[in-house]
């Protein structure tokens, strides 16, 4: 059995044993997740696994075996050996990256009761006047654009080529656009004038102009992932939300950046820049939907979030962006990073915005089996005072103390939750009685889990040894270390999370949505699948700040509804950098 990568280093045998146990064992400091599993990526067609080597990974994984059952073991290893040539050949089968397990997350704790009532969403009749100049719109609602066009004040292919010339404008500062659409995006635009002249129109996402996070294919245009071994990608089938909103007729301007296979504000054409202050990073990994969005170069755009990544830009860029409960929206044709936590929401200027664009892309689609269909009610008058609405009790209370070797971090950290606090004495000023709520729920220990099906998903990546193209992005070493975590043990995390899962159950019985300090819950709600709204909430040193709102799951109505009321009780969403 060979398993030495195909990397232009020739590595002999005994060197590839050393990397894989004295290596993996002792240098990379992970031994707490690694696992007797690495005893098969060292057994060779003329090669021997040693007790020395079971010893070994028995301390790796918490579990000592006698001499007699060692023996066994070892016989076992040595001898057929069959389940070591049944990895070699799933390893020589050609697994997608689009290829799920078939094993499917349920976030559904026991008990629970799917929403079943459905009412025709609809959405507030905007203000807006035409402007004499067009880009006087780049920072407007998508609602306001939608009223333009459907009373044909403006068109769609005006509309299209402001935010194309933007793009282009401001791309060489902020990179963010791995691609620019124009072919595309003015044919799509002009299908939707002339059908709205028509009288044929489809909503309030017809003839929008949006982008799209590039890990969604589109056909005849790159899906580049962010990294550099996948930079010339071409992946020729349309991604279910692309063709959801293109059918929704929204108008696709261009393929926006991420973080290098989904981590960071880095991708292989450097780094994407916040529209506030261009020498910081735009956050990632949805760092281009964040900063085009803050930037007045789209209406609007789709990100992805598998641990932080709409909300951490949605915050850094000072944009609103939905993070929604799992099994909602269609994740075919996106790129797999965890297939049990990645999740595809929208990334807007304005929470009714982000529920214009999350109500045309729900829906079962036939390809991503995880897909449930529920109801989404959205009404922009629902009267927040009849939801009960909590908030983290401690996480506002907090005492930061004084540490003279980061004064300025911790000043910032103060007017942060003195914003955040804010919220809380607006949101008593809506008429609302708000419910102090503890939740004290560790997730640390099975955090593995994401990196765990990362690993799986760019396994093949690891092995060929181009992984070494990533460079500076950490994933490379994630995936190696992850290679080696035991299966029982990640399906142990993966019980533990069904134990989460019910706790969060219960901190939620009582209410519908709570109010947080943004991250404050991030990693626990993305592992239970509860839904988040991010949106803007003033500003410290001239940089944007954000304030949470967490919702039951399939909450996103209720959720978006209190965060409305927030944003429409204050004025921190409509102010746009000046670039």
């Amino acid at each position: 059995m060979k398993i030495e990568r195909n990397s232009s280093t020739s590595v002999s045998q005994s060197e590839m044993n050393r990397r894989r146990f004295i290596g993996y064992f002792s240098a990379i400091g992970m031994s707490s997740t690694l696992l007797p599993g690495a005893l098969a990526a060292v057994s060779q067609e003329n090669e021997k696994i040693t007790a020395d080597m079971l010893r070994s990974a028995e301390k790796i994984a918490g579990i000592e075996f006698t001499k007699k059952e060692r023996e066994e073991i070892l016989r076992g290893l040595n001898g057929r050996r069959s389940i070591l040539r049944s990895y070699e050949r799933i390893r020589k089968r050609k697994i997608d990256n689009s290829v799920a397990p078939a094993i499917i997350f349920n976030p559904l704790p026991a008990g629970f009761e799917i929403p079943s009532d459905n009412t025709p969403c609809r959405f507030s009749d905007a203000d807006i006047r035409k402007p004499a100049d067009i880009e006087d719109l780049a920072f407007t609602s998508v609602l306001q654009l939608g009223k333009l066009i459907r009373n044909r004040e403006i068109t769609s292919t005006d509309l299209t080529k402001m935010y194309i010339s933007r793009l282009k404008k401001y791309n060489p500062t902020l990179n963010f656009a791995v691609s620019i659409t124009e072919e595309l995006a003015l044919n799509q635009a002009k299908k939707a004038d002339e059908e709205i002249r028509a009288g044929n129109y489809r909503g309030p996402l017809h003839g929008i102009p949006w982008g799209a996070k590039d890990l969604f294919a589109v056909k005849g245009y790159k899906t580049t992932w962010g990294a550099a071994p996948y930079k010339d990608q071409v992946i020729e089938t349309d991604a279910t939300v692309v063709k959801k909103l293109e059918d929704a007729g929204a108008v696709l301007v261009a393929k926006l950046t991420l973080g290098a296979l989904a981590m960071g504000d880095n991708w292989f054409g450097g780094k994407t820049r916040n529209p506030w202050d261009p020498e910081q990073g735009s956050s990632g990994s949805s760092a281009g939907p964040g900063s085009a969005t803050a930037a007045g170069c789209v209406g609007f755009s789709i990100g992805t979030e598998t641990r932080g990544s709409i909300v951490s830009p949605s915050t850094r860029c000072g944009v609103t962006g939905l993070r929604p409960t799992p099994c909602r929206v269609s994740r075919y044709g996106a790129m797999a990073l965890s297939w049990t936590m990645d999740k595809v929401g929208p990334m807007c200027r304005y929470v009714e915005d982000c529920a214009a664009v999350f109500n045309a892309i729900i829906g079962p689609d036939g390809k991503d089996n995880s897909l449930m269909d529920i109801p989404f009610n959205w009404n922009p008058d629902k009267d927040i005072r009849n939801l009960r609405i909590g908030y983290l009790k401690k996480s506002f209370e907090r005492e930061i103390k004084d540490n003279p070797e980061r004064e300025e971090q911790v000043r910032r950290s103060r007017e942060n939750l003195k914003l955040s606090n804010n919220v809380l004495d607006v949101m008593r000023g809506l008429g609302v009685d708000l419910i102090p709520i503890e939740i004290d729920i560790p997730t640390s220990d099975i955090s593995f889990i994401l990196s765990t099906e990362a690993a799986a998903a760019f396994d093949e990546l690891t092995r060929s040894g181009r992984d070494d193209l990533l460079k500076a992005n950490s994933w490379a070493r994630i995936f190696r270390n992850h290679r080696l975590i035991p299966a029982v043990e990640y399906i142990q995390a993966n019980r533990a999370r069904t134990l989460v899962i019910e706790q969060m159950h219960e901190v939620m019985k009582d209410i519908d949505v709570y109010i947080e300090p943004t991250h404050t819950s991030t990693g626990l709600t993305n592992l239970t699948g509860h839904p988040a709204v991010v949106l803007p909430n003033g500003f410290v040193d001239g940089r944007p700040v954000s304030i949470t709102f967490i919702g039951k799951l399939f909450g996103e109505a209720e959720t978006l509804a209190a965060a409305k009321a927030y944003q429409d009780a204050t004025d921190f969403h409509t102010k746009h950098p000046e670039l």
